[in-house]
């Protein structure tokens, strides 16, 4: 029976668990240069416990920018900045993947060269949703979503494009590899949703065009770095930044999680918002079916610690874990759950704020 603790092979990469710290925003790029901070090496190496760790969100282009603060990957600046990290998480054992993201419409206009509008699928915004982005003194303040404008059909393939180069630049960086945020409501799932894309384009219709720029973005990725060096981030039936329920919301998933398998790809990070959201239900024997298309590895995430982390294991529903706001916390997490050692609450005040405090000042287990 395997255990959380097992060493895995992502590939040829080597894990020494199935502990995945999973992506979290921690708005820690306050330069001018939108570069991770020194602060964040040291933040990252404390974790490098986990058997992987995935950054939290990562700008492909200026224009893909979603959150205040959010650090990028389209600079030679970024690209060195990213490199001290990487360097010191292996230095202590770690293995790191970059989150690379476009917001679409999850955004807001203050994110945007010249304040232009945001992107998406189609010209629908939301109208509740908020972003973390700056007010109109250039302060950071949680503010409505802007609408968004719709993409031009010739523009897709730019972004495309950018997400192929920041894998190339995420290498460059040091990166063990890339995962392709197409969960959450950011613009790959603008595109996946069925209620939401109402394009007459190829990018918009049917199941295999809404699914094209995914696959786009995937097959280009992995021409650039290869596919041992790429996941991707999903959330089926996920309502996050009001994504709307769609007909055949299960038959997308299944169609894109078979086509994933064909590709090769290093895993499929599935992000269950139902541990964290009253409005949201995942089918019974969905995950099973899902699991049954897409062949290769596959991390669960949403709710799960030491108990329920095996029990996904165990029954063979994942092979990784992804735990999230306890790693902000518990620098030394996988010790904790492996010896049954109690956890340190998190500070839901510091989580996007500047400084040591909430950071890199959490103390292990004595």
């Amino acid at each position: 029976m395997s255990s959380l603790f097992d060493p895995y092979d992502l590939g040829p990469i080597r894990l020494k668990n199935r502990v995945v710290m999973a992506p979290m925003e921690r708005s820690r790029a306050r330069n001018p240069d939108w570069a991770p901070e020194a602060d964040t090496a040291r933040y990252f190496s404390q974790r490098a416990g986990a058997g992987l760790i995935v950054t939290g969100s990562i700008s492909i282009s200026e224009w893909a920018r979603t959150w205040a603060f959010e650090p990028g990957l389209y600079t030679p600046t970024q690209i060195r900045a990213w490199r001290s990290i990487t360097g010191e998480v292996h230095d202590h054992g770690g293995v790191i993947f970059g989150q690379i993201r476009h917001g679409g419409r999850a955004s807001h206009v203050s994110h945007q060269p010249n304040r232009q509008s945001t992107v998406s699928s189609t010209d629908t915004g939301s109208t509740k949703a908020i972003s973390m982005a700056f007010d109109e003194n250039g302060q950071p303040a949680f503010l409505l979503q802007g609408k968004p404008r719709a993409l031009r059909t010739d523009e897709v393939p730019q972004i495309v494009v950018e997400f192929a180069q920041a894998a190339r630049n995420a290498i460059e960086g040091g990166f063990d590899g890339v995962e392709i945020h197409g969960a959450n409501g950011y613009l790959h799932d603008q595109f996946i949703n069925g209620t939401l894309n109402t394009r007459d384009d190829r990018y918009g219709g049917s199941i295999a065009n809404r699914l094209r720029f995914t696959l786009e973005t995937v097959d280009t990725v992995v021409d650039a770095i290869g596919g041992e060096r790429i996941g991707i981030r999903l959330s089926p039936f996920g309502r996050y930044n009001e994504m709307p329920a769609f007909d055949d919301e299960a038959d997308t998933y299944l169609t894109l999680a078979s086509e994933l398998s064909k590709r090769g790809i290093a895993y499929v990070h599935f992000s269950d918002q139902t541990r964290w959201a009253d409005d949201v239900s995942i089918p019974e024997n969905f995950l099973r079916v899902f699991r049954s298309a897409f062949r290769g590895p596959l991390i669960l995430a949403g709710g799960y610690l030491r108990e329920n982390g095996e029990a996904a294991i165990d029954s063979g529903e994942a092979d990784l874990i992804g735990i999230g706001k306890p790693f902000i916390a518990n620098p030394d997490l996988v010790e904790r759950l492996r010896n049954g050692w109690p956890l340190n609450q998190w500070d839901e005040d510091t989580f996007y704020t500047a400084g040591a405090k909430g950071y890199t000042d959490y103390g292990v287990y004595k």
